[in-house]
């Protein structure tokens, strides 16, 4: 089983998929704008013609699917995003901050990466195209946190 993530924007799919891509090094497989839809498909407003009714990012043996939306199709998809994150795991911590520092350039850092009492890094962002995000460094075996 591939439990994967689609996220739903308005018309900034593309440009958030080619974000994720170059940050987390990973390739775009999938661009299917409405405007290479059948002609019987619903959505024919010329305005939706770039838009994405289908995107897949594999990145390694992960993925991230996603979609642009209109009000009128996914009521909601124009307010904050909520109760998810697109969680990354890593035992690389520097890995983790890269793509903490990337993925927060134009957004917005909830919680600052840094040591918590589980991780050696951590931190949480809402991106430039609201996505919420959670980055964690797995701890080795032997690692233990910082006293005070």
């Amino acid at each position: 089983m591939k439990i994967v993530t689609s996220l739903s924007f308005q018309g900034q799919c593309r440009e958030a998929f080619e974000f994720y891509a170059k940050v987390l090094g990973g390739k775009i497989t999938a661009a299917m704008p409405y405007g290479d839809a059948p002609p019987d498909m619903p959505i024919s407003d010329a305005k939706y013609k770039d838009w994405l009714m289908h995107c897949w990012l594999d990145v390694g043996d992960q993925a991230l699917m996603g979609a642009d939306m209109d009000v009128a199709w996914a009521p909601n998809v124009d307010k904050p995003k909520n109760g998810f994150d697109v969680t990354l795991h890593t035992t690389d911590k520097d890995e983790g901050k890269r793509w903490f520092d990337q993925l927060s350039e134009g957004g917005k850092q909830i919680m600052p990466f840094a040591e918590t009492f589980w991780s050696p890094g951590f931190g949480s962002l809402v991106d430039k195209f609201g996505v919420p995000w959670m980055i964690n460094s797995i701890p080795s075996a032997d690692w233990k946190p910082s006293q005070g």
